[in-house]
C-alpha cells in the first residue's frame, strides 16, 4: 500500500481521506475505511483444533459481555475515574494468549481488560477491581486502568501512553540474563507509535536481541483523532524494520491469524533471534472511553466494521468447520451464566477498609 503524503494530511477534510467528498483518495491501512479482513497475510495460518477455537470463542464472548456490563455501569456512574473498553479488540488478546506460555510476561495499555481475562484472570475479581472493591486483584486500588496480576503474567497496564513498553523490555532482559526461556509481549495502541520511548525501546531490543514481542493494536484512532491525520506513513509495521526488526501486519480481528503470528514471533524470541513487531489491524466498536459522544465518526462507519466483529469471526469459523448451532448456543448460555455470577460477586464485594489507603504506598 502507498504511504499517506504530507499534502494529503495537510489538506485532509474532517470526514477522512476516503469520504464521498474526496473519492479519489486511496484507502490505506491507517484510515478508518479498511476492514481488518482486507489486510493481506504474508505467512501460513495453520487451522487450529476445533476445541481450541471453541475455547477462544468462549473467552472472546466472556470478555465482550463483561465489558458491556462495565460500559453500562460506568455510564450509570457506578465506576470512578476513566474506563476504557476493548470491545472489538478481543481477538488480539485471545489469539495471543493461546500462543504464549503461562509464565510469559505481558504488559498492556489502560485498555487492557481483555488481556487480563484471556490470561486467566477470574471474571468476578476483575469486575470487582474495576468497581473499586476489596476483592479485586489489586484490592480495588488499580481500577480499570491499572490491571495487574503477576500470577497470570499480567505485569501491569499503564495510563501513560507507551510507558508499558520499556517495562516489557526490562522483563525480557531479565529473562534473557537468567536464561529462563520466558518471553515478554507488550500491547500498545497506534497512538503510542510517536512517543520517543517507543523508538528507544525498539532500538535497544533489536540491538540486544531481547525475547520480546511488540504488538500494536491499531484501531485507527488515537483517542478521537484518526491516525491518517497524524502519521506520515500508512503502514506502522514498517517503523520496526528501520531497527533491523522482523515485522508483520495482520488481521487483528481473526484470532486464528493472531495465534499464528504470535506463535511464530514467540518461537523466534525463544530461539534467541530477537524481537518481532506485529501490527494487528482492529477497530473499536465502542467509544474511546465511557461517556464518549463519538462525534468524530459516523454510525455507518461503525456498522460497516461490525461485519468483521472478532466474536462473529470466531462464531462463523466454528460453524464453517462443523460445530452445530446448538453447541455454539451452549457456549453463549454458559458465558451468560458465568458473567451474571461474576457481576453478583463483584457487586457484593465490600469496599476496601479506609486504612488500606495507607498501604502499598512508597516514597524515596
Amino acid at each position: 500500500m502507498t504511504n499517506i503524503s504530507a499534502a494529503a494530511v495537510d489538506n485532509a477534510i474532517p470526514a477522512g481521506p476516503h469520504s464521498e467528498d474526496n473519492p479519489s483518495s486511496e484507502i490505506l491501512s491507517t484510515t478508518t475505511g479498511l476492514l481488518s479482513s482486507q489486510v493481506e497475510i504474508s505467512f501460513a495460518v495453520p487451522p487450529l483444533p476445533q476445541e481450541t477455537l471453541a475455547e477462544m470463542y468462549h473467552q472472546a464472548l466472556r470478555i465482550r459481555r463483561m465489558e458491556e456490563f462495565l460500559l453500562e455501569a460506568a455510564e450509570q456512574g457506578k465506576i470512578g475515574g476513566a474506563m476504557h473498553t476493548a470491545i472489538g479488540h478481543e481477538a488480539n488478546a485471545v489469539g495471543a494468549s493461546a500462543a504464549l506460555r503461562a509464565d510469559d510476561y505481558l504488559t498492556c495499555t489502560y485498555r487492557g481488560h481483555h488481556h487480563g481475562l484471556a490470561r486467566g484472570m477470574d471474571v468476578g475479581r476483575a469486575i470487582a477491581e474495576v468497581l473499586g472493591r476489596a476483592d479485586g486483584f489489586a484490592g480495588g486500588k488499580g481500577g480499570s486502568m491499572h490491571f495487574v496480576s503477576p500470577a497470570h503474567g499480567m505485569m501491569g497496564s499503564n495510563g501513560i501512553v507507551g510507558a508499558q513498553v520499556p517495562h516489557a523490555a526490562g522483563l525480557a532482559l531479565a529473562s534473557q540474563l537468567r536464561d529462563e526461556g520466558r518471553i515478554a509481549i507488550t500491547f500498545f495502541g497506534d497512538g503510542a507509535l510517536f512517543q520517543g520511548v517507543m523508538h528507544e525501546t525498539f532500538n535497544i531490543a533489536s540491538k540486544w536481541k531481547l525475547p520480546l514481542i511488540f504488538y500494536c493494536e491499531n484501531n485507527r484512532y488515537s483517542e478521537m483523532t484518526p491516525t491518517w491525520r497524524t502519521s506520515s506513513v500508512g503502514e506502522f509495521y514498517l517503523f520496526a524494520r528501520a531497527y533491523g526488526m522482523e515485522s508483520v501486519q495482520i488481521d487483528g480481528n481473526d484470532a486464528e491469524v493472531v495465534h499464528a503470528a504470535v506463535t511464530q514471533a514467540a518461537e523466534r524470541a525463544r530461539a534467541g533471534d530477537g524481537p518481532t513487531f506485529i501490527e494487528g489491524i482492529t477497530y473499536r466498536l465502542a467509544g474511546h472511553m465511557a461517556g464518549d459522544l463519538e462525534t468524530y465518526r459516523s454510525a455507518a462507519e461503525i456498522e460497516e466494521q461490525r461485519s468483521h466483529d472478532p466474536v462473529l469471526v470466531l462464531r462463523n469459523r466454528l460453524l464453517e468447520r462443523g460445530s452445530s448451532e446448538e453447541a455454539i448456543a451452549a457456549i453463549a448460555a454458559a458465558v451468560e451464566k458465568e458473567v451474571a455470577a461474576a457481576i453478583a460477586f463483584a457487586e457484593a464485594s465490600p469496599w476496601p477498609d479506609p486504612v488500606e489507603a495507607y498501604t502499598d504506598v512508597y516514597r524515596i
